[in-house]
Protein backbone atom coordinates (compact mmCIF):
# COMPACT_ATOMS: atom_id res chain seq x y z
CA UNK A 1 0.00 0.00 0.00
CA UNK A 2 1.09 3.49 -0.83
CA UNK A 3 0.06 6.74 0.45
CA UNK A 4 0.28 10.45 -0.31
CA UNK A 5 -0.42 13.33 1.84
CA UNK A 6 -1.76 10.87 4.36
CA UNK A 7 -4.97 10.61 2.59
CA UNK A 8 -4.35 9.32 -1.62
CA UNK A 9 -4.23 5.47 -2.18
CA UNK A 10 -1.87 4.60 -5.30
CA UNK A 11 0.43 2.32 -6.68
CA UNK A 12 3.67 2.65 -8.96
CA UNK A 13 4.84 -0.49 -10.96
CA UNK A 14 6.91 -0.59 -14.17
CA UNK A 15 9.41 1.46 -16.22
CA UNK A 16 9.41 3.52 -19.38
CA UNK A 17 7.08 6.86 -19.71
CA UNK A 18 4.45 7.25 -16.81
CA UNK A 19 1.53 7.11 -17.17
CA UNK A 20 -1.03 8.37 -14.53
CA UNK A 21 -4.63 5.89 -14.56
CA UNK A 22 -7.55 7.64 -12.91
CA UNK A 23 -11.06 5.86 -12.37
CA UNK A 24 -14.37 6.80 -12.02
CA UNK A 25 -16.44 8.44 -9.26
CA UNK A 26 -16.72 5.72 -6.77
CA UNK A 27 -14.33 3.19 -8.25
CA UNK A 28 -10.98 1.92 -8.04
CA UNK A 29 -8.36 1.02 -9.54
CA UNK A 30 -9.09 -2.67 -9.42
CA UNK A 31 -11.45 -1.50 -11.78
CA UNK A 32 -9.05 -0.96 -14.09
CA UNK A 33 -7.04 -3.41 -13.93
CA UNK A 34 -7.35 -5.01 -17.49
CA UNK A 35 -5.94 -1.86 -18.72
CA UNK A 36 -3.14 -1.67 -16.46
CA UNK A 37 -1.98 -4.79 -17.45
CA UNK A 38 -1.71 -4.45 -21.21
CA UNK A 39 0.42 -1.05 -19.68
CA UNK A 40 2.18 -3.29 -17.23
CA UNK A 41 5.09 -4.42 -20.37
CA UNK A 42 6.07 -0.72 -21.61
CA UNK A 43 5.32 1.80 -18.95
CA UNK A 44 5.44 2.99 -15.66
CA UNK A 45 1.91 2.91 -14.75
CA UNK A 46 0.89 4.77 -11.42
CA UNK A 47 -2.73 4.20 -10.70
CA UNK A 48 -4.54 6.25 -7.69
CA UNK A 49 -7.95 6.43 -6.35
CA UNK A 50 -9.80 9.46 -6.47
CA UNK A 51 -10.10 11.27 -3.22
CA UNK A 52 -12.76 9.94 -1.01
CA UNK A 53 -13.02 7.06 -3.49
CA UNK A 54 -11.91 3.51 -3.60
CA UNK A 55 -9.05 3.27 -0.43
CA UNK A 56 -8.28 7.32 -0.70
CA UNK A 57 -9.62 9.77 1.67
CA UNK A 58 -11.57 10.91 3.37
CA UNK A 59 -15.00 8.80 3.68
CA UNK A 60 -17.01 10.15 3.21
CA UNK A 61 -15.54 12.98 0.98
CA UNK A 62 -17.69 16.84 1.64
CA UNK A 63 -17.47 17.33 -2.27
CA UNK A 64 -17.84 20.97 -3.30
CA UNK A 65 -18.00 23.19 -6.47
CA UNK A 66 -14.30 23.13 -6.83
CA UNK A 67 -13.53 19.58 -6.43
CA UNK A 68 -12.24 19.08 -9.98
CA UNK A 69 -9.68 21.65 -9.62
CA UNK A 70 -8.86 20.16 -6.46
CA UNK A 71 -8.09 16.74 -7.65
CA UNK A 72 -6.09 18.33 -10.65
CA UNK A 73 -3.92 20.03 -8.09
CA UNK A 74 -3.30 17.25 -5.80
CA UNK A 75 -2.25 14.94 -8.70
CA UNK A 76 -0.50 17.11 -10.07
CA UNK A 77 1.29 16.95 -6.63
CA UNK A 78 1.97 13.73 -6.78
CA UNK A 79 3.89 14.08 -9.93
CA UNK A 80 5.55 16.32 -8.37
CA UNK A 81 6.22 13.91 -5.25
CA UNK A 82 7.10 10.97 -7.95
CA UNK A 83 9.85 13.42 -9.49
CA UNK A 84 8.09 13.24 -12.56
CA UNK A 85 7.62 16.09 -15.00
CA UNK A 86 5.52 14.87 -17.25
CA UNK A 87 2.81 11.63 -17.91
CA UNK A 88 0.14 9.99 -19.83
CA UNK A 89 -2.69 11.41 -18.34
CA UNK A 90 -5.28 8.66 -18.60
CA UNK A 91 -8.94 8.21 -17.09
CA UNK A 92 -12.54 7.43 -16.82
CA UNK A 93 -15.43 9.36 -16.29
CA UNK A 94 -14.31 11.58 -13.07
CA UNK A 95 -10.62 10.79 -13.61
CA UNK A 96 -10.95 11.48 -17.16
CA UNK A 97 -12.42 14.92 -16.80
CA UNK A 98 -9.43 15.52 -13.78
CA UNK A 99 -6.80 14.30 -16.77
CA UNK A 100 -8.50 16.99 -18.74
CA UNK A 101 -8.27 19.62 -16.26
CA UNK A 102 -5.03 18.69 -15.29
CA UNK A 103 -3.70 19.36 -19.51
CA UNK A 104 -5.07 22.56 -19.23
CA UNK A 105 -3.91 23.77 -16.65
CA UNK A 106 -0.12 22.73 -16.56
CA UNK A 107 0.40 21.62 -20.65
CA UNK A 108 3.72 20.81 -20.50
CA UNK A 109 3.28 18.32 -17.83
CA UNK A 110 1.03 16.27 -20.07
CA UNK A 111 2.70 13.63 -22.97
CA UNK A 112 -1.25 12.91 -23.99
CA UNK A 113 -4.24 12.81 -22.76
CA UNK A 114 -6.96 9.50 -23.21
CA UNK A 115 -10.66 10.28 -21.53
CA UNK A 116 -13.46 8.09 -21.69
CA UNK A 117 -17.10 9.10 -20.27
CA UNK A 118 -15.89 12.51 -19.95
CA UNK A 119 -16.98 15.67 -21.59
CA UNK A 120 -14.85 18.64 -20.04
CA UNK A 121 -18.58 20.06 -18.46
CA UNK A 122 -21.05 19.14 -16.31
CA UNK A 123 -24.15 17.79 -18.28
CA UNK A 124 -27.45 17.67 -15.94
CA UNK A 125 -30.04 15.36 -16.92
CA UNK A 126 -33.39 16.86 -17.69
CA UNK A 127 -34.81 15.79 -14.26
CA UNK A 128 -31.62 17.26 -12.18
CA UNK A 129 -29.42 15.32 -9.65
CA UNK A 130 -32.06 14.50 -7.76
CA UNK A 131 -32.54 10.77 -8.54
CA UNK A 132 -28.22 11.14 -7.22
CA UNK A 133 -28.98 12.33 -4.51
CA UNK A 134 -32.06 9.73 -3.17
CA UNK A 135 -29.53 7.28 -4.46
CA UNK A 136 -29.42 4.83 -1.50
CA UNK A 137 -33.06 5.56 -0.18
CA UNK A 138 -35.42 5.68 -3.73
CA UNK A 139 -32.96 4.33 -6.26
CA UNK A 140 -34.03 4.16 -9.64
CA UNK A 141 -34.09 1.10 -11.84
CA UNK A 142 -31.57 2.29 -14.21
CA UNK A 143 -29.54 3.38 -10.86
CA UNK A 144 -30.15 0.11 -8.96
CA UNK A 145 -27.06 -1.24 -9.92
CA UNK A 146 -24.41 1.59 -8.57
CA UNK A 147 -26.94 1.79 -5.33
CA UNK A 148 -25.68 -1.73 -4.42
CA UNK A 149 -22.50 -1.58 -5.61
CA UNK A 150 -21.96 1.83 -3.11
CA UNK A 151 -23.72 0.41 -0.11
CA UNK A 152 -21.73 -2.73 -0.11
CA UNK A 153 -18.44 -0.97 -1.06
CA UNK A 154 -18.80 2.19 1.33
CA UNK A 155 -21.41 1.10 3.71
CA UNK A 156 -25.01 2.36 3.39
CA UNK A 157 -24.21 5.52 5.76
CA UNK A 158 -21.26 6.74 4.07
CA UNK A 159 -22.60 5.60 0.27
CA UNK A 160 -25.82 7.77 0.81
CA UNK A 161 -23.66 10.77 2.47
CA UNK A 162 -21.14 10.04 -0.58
CA UNK A 163 -23.77 10.49 -3.34
CA UNK A 164 -25.93 12.88 -1.71
CA UNK A 165 -22.30 15.64 -1.24
CA UNK A 166 -21.37 14.75 -4.95
CA UNK A 167 -25.01 15.32 -6.51
CA UNK A 168 -25.41 18.57 -4.50
CA UNK A 169 -21.59 19.70 -5.88
CA UNK A 170 -22.54 18.59 -9.36
CA UNK A 171 -25.53 20.72 -9.37
CA UNK A 172 -23.67 23.66 -8.34
CA UNK A 173 -21.40 23.29 -10.96
CA UNK A 174 -24.17 23.06 -13.81
CA UNK A 175 -25.95 25.98 -12.30
CA UNK A 176 -22.51 27.99 -12.77
CA UNK A 177 -22.79 26.75 -16.14
CA UNK A 178 -20.74 23.32 -16.24
CA UNK A 179 -17.64 24.06 -17.31
CA UNK A 180 -14.80 22.15 -15.80
CA UNK A 181 -11.98 22.02 -18.48
CA UNK A 182 -14.19 22.66 -21.88
CA UNK A 183 -13.32 26.44 -21.60
CA UNK A 184 -9.34 26.12 -21.54
CA UNK A 185 -9.77 23.58 -24.00
CA UNK A 186 -7.18 25.22 -26.55
CA UNK A 187 -4.60 25.30 -23.53
CA UNK A 188 -4.44 21.25 -23.96
CA UNK A 189 -1.23 21.45 -26.00
CA UNK A 190 -0.96 17.28 -25.84
CA UNK A 191 -2.30 15.05 -28.39
CA UNK A 192 -5.54 14.21 -27.23
CA UNK A 193 -8.21 10.85 -27.32
CA UNK A 194 -11.34 11.13 -26.34
CA UNK A 195 -13.72 8.37 -25.89
CA UNK A 196 -17.27 7.85 -26.14
CA UNK A 197 -20.50 5.30 -25.95
CA UNK A 198 -22.94 6.19 -28.41
CA UNK A 199 -24.96 5.64 -25.56
CA UNK A 200 -23.56 7.38 -23.00
CA UNK A 201 -26.04 8.68 -20.42
CA UNK A 202 -24.49 10.88 -18.92
CA UNK A 203 -21.92 12.41 -21.63
CA UNK A 204 -23.62 13.24 -24.96
CA UNK A 205 -21.77 12.10 -28.13
CA UNK A 206 -21.93 15.32 -30.08
CA UNK A 207 -20.39 17.42 -26.56
CA UNK A 208 -17.74 15.26 -26.23
CA UNK A 209 -16.82 15.71 -29.81
CA UNK A 210 -17.39 19.09 -29.81
CA UNK A 211 -14.84 19.24 -27.23
CA UNK A 212 -12.61 17.17 -29.17
CA UNK A 213 -12.73 19.58 -32.27
CA UNK A 214 -11.66 22.40 -29.09
CA UNK A 215 -8.59 20.92 -28.32
CA UNK A 216 -5.99 21.48 -31.49
CA UNK A 217 -4.34 17.97 -31.41
CA UNK A 218 -7.52 16.57 -30.48
CA UNK A 219 -8.95 13.09 -31.58
CA UNK A 220 -12.87 11.88 -31.40
CA UNK A 221 -13.91 7.98 -31.33
CA UNK A 222 -17.28 6.85 -31.05
CA UNK A 223 -18.30 3.44 -29.91
CA UNK A 224 -22.27 2.17 -31.53
CA UNK A 225 -23.99 0.25 -29.27
CA UNK A 226 -22.12 1.19 -25.60
CA UNK A 227 -22.98 3.31 -22.75
CA UNK A 228 -20.60 5.11 -20.01
CA UNK A 229 -18.23 2.43 -19.35
CA UNK A 230 -16.56 1.46 -22.59
CA UNK A 231 -13.77 -0.44 -20.99
CA UNK A 232 -15.73 -3.04 -20.14
CA UNK A 233 -18.74 -3.12 -22.43
CA UNK A 234 -16.18 -3.13 -25.48
CA UNK A 235 -12.21 -4.39 -23.82
CA UNK A 236 -11.40 -5.81 -27.09
CA UNK A 237 -11.58 -2.82 -29.15
CA UNK A 238 -11.38 -0.37 -26.30
CA UNK A 239 -7.80 -1.97 -25.09
CA UNK A 240 -5.61 -2.26 -28.19
CA UNK A 241 -6.90 1.35 -29.12
CA UNK A 242 -5.65 3.10 -26.00
CA UNK A 243 -2.60 1.01 -25.86
CA UNK A 244 -1.36 1.71 -29.51
CA UNK A 245 -2.19 5.99 -28.73
CA UNK A 246 0.14 5.68 -25.81
CA UNK A 247 3.00 3.66 -27.39
CA UNK A 248 2.56 6.52 -30.71
CA UNK A 249 2.50 8.95 -28.19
Amino acid sequence: MTWFEAALYYEDHGVGDAVLLLPGWAGSITDLDRLRGELAGGFRVIAADLPGCGRSQPQPRPYTADFYADDAHTFLRLLDHLEIEAAHLVGFSDGGETALLMAALEPARALSVVAWGAAGQVVAPADGFGALERLLDEPTEELLPLAAFLAEAYGPDNARAMARSWASAMSQIAAAGGDISCSRARSIACPALLIIGANDPFCPAPVVQDLAGAIPRGRYVEFADVGHDVHHAAPGVFLPLVLEWLEEH
